[in-house]
């Protein structure tokens, strides 16, 4: 069983930036699409941004032009770098598979923007 486990998160101010990583212990991460999800309180957990085996990427609307996702599959690692950070960008962020069925779920990092 892949476990998943997400670091980086923190207090930012608005403007300010994060990097956020994924470590993920098994040999299959290399096969599998991944992807950031973040959840706010009281909201639905939603897909940030997403990688390819293949290094493609998308991301949600929200997040275009801010935030960058890549890999490196030698360290069994995706990372989440967060530029110009805003308030409601302030959430737990949980990394997974971009398809089901899903890893279990990682403890999530929090990320809180806020002056």
């Amino acid at each position: 069983q892949v476990q998943l486990v997400e670091s980086g998160g923190g207090l930012v101010q608005p403007g300010g930036s994060l990097r956020l990583s994924c470590a993920a212990s098994g040999s299959i991460f290399s096969i599998k699409a991944m992807a950031w999800y973040r959840q706010a309180p009281g909201k639905q957990r939603e897909l940030v941004a997403a990688t390819s085996t293949g290094g493609s990427t998308n991301y949600a609307d929200s997040v275009k032009g801010r935030f960058t996702i890549f890999r490196d599959d030698a360290k069994n690692t995706v990372y989440l770098q967060m530029n110009s950070l805003k308030p409601e960008d302030t959430a737990v962020y949980y990394c997974n598979y971009r398809f089901r069925p899903f890893a279990s779920w990682g403890q999530g990092t929090q990320v809180t923007v806020s002056s």
